[in-house]
């Protein structure tokens, strides 16, 4: 499957630019994750982003079923954009890989609408501990395989607070998403503060 990647990291480049740093974590039975980091100006100052590479390996199964397919099955990337400079936001690689190799090791299916919990803040003093998934397709264009095997989605993160993840658990992702447009927020601002829930 190292042909899938190197795919996925052209289309990350080609949407990205070249990454100016990289680091790898393996956990026990799994494919070792990478992230990359991408530095860019977005016109008000600097963005940084992180994307998964190795968890698009292998395709994402239903821990109930009996039988794994190793080609059919839905592939994503985990793709993180914040501000530069407000905090030491390079310390969220490891819990990134822990997202990104979530798969293999609890079996679960990441997908749009889906919270992920690392369970300790992103990075030191970061209000967010959870994340919620959001829609491929905008800033890393879905990437086409060769039959039979699913595309490769590139997801974005937003993260959220605890008190934003317990809200979306009751009203639902689109509600969180809505309240987040309707304030302004800025889902970049790795310190920012929780958006309103009254």
């Amino acid at each position: 499957m190292s042909d899938v990647l190197a795919l996925v990291e052209a289309r990350l480049r080609t949407a990205l630019g070249e990454p100016d740093a990289r680091a790898a974590v393996t956990f026990l039975g799994t494919d070792r994750i990478e992230v990359l980091r991408f530095t860019a100006s977005d016109g008000g100052g600097g963005v940084v982003r992180y994307a998964t590479l190795g968890m698009s390996a292998q395709p994402m199964a239903d821990p109930t079923a009996t039988l794994v397919d190793p080609l059919r099955g839905p592939r994503a990337e985990l793709v993180l954009t914040v501000r530069k400079g407000r905090a030491d936001t390079d310390k969220v690689l490891r819990p990134l890989a822990v997202l990104a190799a979530s798969p293999q090791v609890e079996g679960v299916i990441v997908a749009p609408g889906a919270s992920l919990d690392t369970g300790e803040p992103l990075w030191p003093e970061a209000p967010f501990t959870s994340v919620l998934v959001a829609e491929s397709g905008g800033l890393v264009e879905d990437l086409e395989l060769d039959e039979p095997m699913d595309p490769v989605r590139f997801l974005p993160l937003l993260p959220m607070t605890p008190n934003e993840a317990a809200w979306k658990r009751v009203q639902g992702a689109a509600a969180l998403e809505e309240r987040w447009l309707r304030h302004g927020t800025d889902l970049r601002d790795p310190m920012r503060a929780g958006v309103p829930l009254g």
